[in-house]
């Protein structure tokens, strides 16, 4: 075959191939994949807010959160930032969801020498007394929450017959060393003067 006759060949199927026209979409079978995508994501939402509500009942036994005195005294420190959860102390993936403590949020941390004030907006407050805190300490994560080694504080602290780690991340991260030190310090303080008593 000579250039000219491959060339004609050439245009002839290019040709055939334009006036081919486009395939048909098969709406029907498009739309119903969408609806059935829709509903298994729906079907996942259901099931875990089930999931967060029976975790809330099974957690019933928890009492109320106290609430800060009228009075609690002048403020040591003084921190903003955020509120990631509480989880049963020593086990970082068993989340306390009862009482509002599962709803993470900005917090307003003040801690006084009558205990720790954590001001939740759009969520539940609550006070941990002096004589409830155990130990305070830098720590990497908490149920659903995973930053660098260091990067949250984690305040251990009793509640009727749980002890509870709630952990908190400053505005500042620079700031959790001398909450650490400080809560620590109050801690042994407690100690000591309830031993001597």
């Amino acid at each position: 075959m000579t250039p000219a006759t491959l060339l004609a060949a050439g245009l002839a199927t290019g040709l055939a191939a334009e006036e081919k026209s486009a395939e048909v979409t098969d709406w029907a079978a498009r739309i119903g994949w969408l609806v059935g995508l829709a509903l298994f994501v729906a079907l996942v939402y259901w099931l875990m807010r089930e999931g967060w509500k029976w975790r809330g009942t099974l957690q019933g036994d928890l009492p109320e959160l106290p609430t800060a005195p009228e009075a609690p005294g002048e403020a040591k420190l003084t921190m903003s930032g955020r509120y990631h959860g509480s989880t049963t102390a020593g086990q970082w993936l068993d989340r306390i969801v009862a009482h509002g403590l599962g709803t993470r949020s900005r917090v307003e941390l003040t801690l006084t020498d009558a205990g720790l004030d954590v001001v939740r907006p759009g969520a539940t407050d609550f006070f941990v007394p002096t004589a409830a805190l155990r130990e305070a300490r830098l720590d990497k994560g908490i149920a659903g929450k995973v930053l660098t080694e260091g990067g949250l504080l984690v305040v251990t602290w009793a509640h009727g017959e749980r002890l509870i780690d709630s952990g908190f991340r400053s505005d500042h991260a620079a700031e959790h060393n001398e909450w650490v030190d400080v809560i620590n310090s109050m801690i042994k303080t407690t100690t000591t003067e309830g031993a001597e008593r």
